[in-house]
């Protein structure tokens, strides 16, 4: 009878288990070096924020301030919230450490863990880990395509293909209250049709009602009027320049008039990238204009722009195409007695250092153990040390696919391993 397990991880937080953590470190790689190209630099936000931060910037109305947000209270009473999203925090740091005085603009990516007390299911926990581009000070339209560009880069670096850009605009302080009346014009007078959320959706914030994924609010959205027939100038322009922006990078886009991001702070252009036939899973990047942040943080003007990449959802992908077994070791050093088990230790920090990975038991003194230990790992070829091959100064070589085994010198062993895995 199985023992019963008394502890399990919290609802909606996971483990993130040897063969996931491979590709979480391949995400972290590819999005660095997709960072270092495009002048980007690290920053890290603290966990905990004061609340306020958020109930200020992402919105009262929204679903993660009303639903989501993990709050605690301090033993001095300070109201804290674990993150739930990483760009208030950004601009927070940007304003608190005086980066307006650096040189325009500033460029900052992350790569952490957020938290949002939502229903756990595919795509979404409630522990999940995000990684983002910011771009701090700039209000070129140009940027907006230079984030969406750096996005398609990084998901072609990881050989995901068969991309849907969903993208729109949502206007700005300008424009959109001539929208919101007339979408609330046209909501209340088919309320009885919608869900509870969205009848309340409508007072609070009409535009979160189009994000619904309800099938009946879906019938309602499909005839609401379209925000592209109510922006102003400035909005109408600043969007048709994105647009041209990426017909020029070779970018194929899909208007999508009802896109709207659930973060109060969105200005103008936002979108979302998905695989194609993969929608289910949700959005594997989001993001956009974020003028007016800056205003509500420190009552200045800051024009930004920037998006954030699920890492679960792209994990999910990476691992039916790519197999865990690429980082496994093709090679196993086995030992047999204690003069073979001193050379074996040293042996092991030289392939250390000639970048080979190898695998060994040390601990164990029988050869048929250590065998087994080498045979359930699958590796390609065991490396056999024994006390006469210490004093001949020699090493076996056995391939684990036909069996035959060799006799090396011990000073060529690290050659000739390095020519059999390239010839293979």
């Amino acid at each position: 009878m199985s023992q019963k397990i008394i502890f399990q991880s919290v609802t909606g937080m996971h483990d993130i288990l040897p063969e996931d953590y491979f590709f979480f470190k391949k995400i972290e790689k590819q999005v660095e070096e997709i960072a270092l190209f495009y002048g980007f630099e690290r920053i890290e936000t603290p966990i905990l924020e004061f609340a306020e931060l958020f109930f200020h910037t992402v919105g009262q109305s929204s679903d993660i301030v009303q639903k989501e947000m993990f709050l605690l209270k301090t033993k001095g009473d300070d109201l804290l919230a674990l993150r739930p999203e990483g760009t208030a925090p950004v601009v927070r740091a940007y304003f608190q450490h005086s980066m307006q005085n650096l040189l325009q603009p500033v460029k900052l990516w992350y790569f952490g863990p957020f938290f949002r007390y939502e229903k756990p299911q595919l795509g979404r926990y409630r522990q999940f880990w995000q990684f983002g581009f910011e771009i701090l000070g700039e209000k070129s339209p140009a940027l907006d395509a230079q984030i969406i560009q750096i996005f398609f880069d990084l998901f072609s670096s990881l050989k995901i293909k068969n991309l849907v850009l969903k993208i729109n605009s949502i206007g700005d302080k300008c424009c959109r209250p001539y929208y919101k009346k007339a979408l609330v014009s046209y909501l209340k007078s088919r309320v009885h049709l919608l869900c509870p959320d969205c009848k309340r959706r409508i007072k609070e914030n009409p535009l979160r009602v189009l994000d619904c994924k309800e099938e009946k609010c879906q019938q309602v959205i499909s005839s609401a009027p379209q925000i592209l027939d109510y922006l102003c100038e400035n909005c109408k322009a600043h969007f048709k320049l994105v647009l041209e922006y990426l017909e020029e990078l070779g970018l194929p886009y899909f208007l999508d008039p009802k896109l709207v991001r659930g973060l109060d702070y969105y200005t103008k252009t936002v979108f979302e990238i998905f695989q194609e036939g993969k929608e289910e899973i949700g959005a594997l990047a989001g993001g956009g204009r974020y003028d007016g942040l800056g205003k509500i943080l420190a009552k200045k003007e800051l024009p930004a722009v920037g998006g954030a990449g699920g890492v679960e959802r792209i994990v999910s992908l990476l691992r039916e195409k790519t197999s865990f077994e690429e980082k496994k070791p093709k090679v196993f050093l086995a030992q047999l007695g204690e003069k073979a088990r001193k050379k074996a230790l040293k042996l092991f920090e030289e392939f250390r250092k000639a970048k080979i990975l190898v695998r060994e038991s040390v601990g164990k003194d029988s050869l048929k153990a250590q065998l087994r230990h080498a045979e359930r790992l699958g590796v390609k070829y065991v490396l056999i040390l024994g006390e006469r091959e210490v004093l001949e100064g020699t090493i076996i070589l056995k391939d684990m696919s036909s069996g035959q085994q060799t006799k090396i010198k011990l000073e060529k062993i690290i050659s000739e391993i390095k020519k059999r895995l390239k010839n293979n």
